[in-house]
């Protein structure tokens, strides 16, 4: 599930940033119709909740553990 969500993530960021070229390269011809205005909306919407979800991703759940465990407080100095 992580991998495809990671994987989903990387194409969205692909389809939001020629959304913003296509939205600026329009914008060179006068004044863009309304769907290539918000086209770059949805993709932005996907990628906040999948980012946030990739970002507390090491916070929760099965990583938090095992990094717990790979790194032990060192008392002896």
């Amino acid at each position: 599930m992580r991998h495809f969500i990671r994987q989903t993530h990387r194409w969205l960021s692909i389809v939001f940033t020629a959304a913003v070229i296509a939205n600026f390269a329009a914008m060179t011809r006068g004044t863009p119709p309304a769907w290539i205005t918000y086209s770059p909306l949805p993709p932005l919407f996907l990628l906040l909740f999948s980012g946030l979800y990739l970002f507390a991703l090491p916070y929760f759940g099965r990583g938090r553990s095992e990094k717990s465990r790979a790194s032990p407080i060192l008392t002896d100095r």
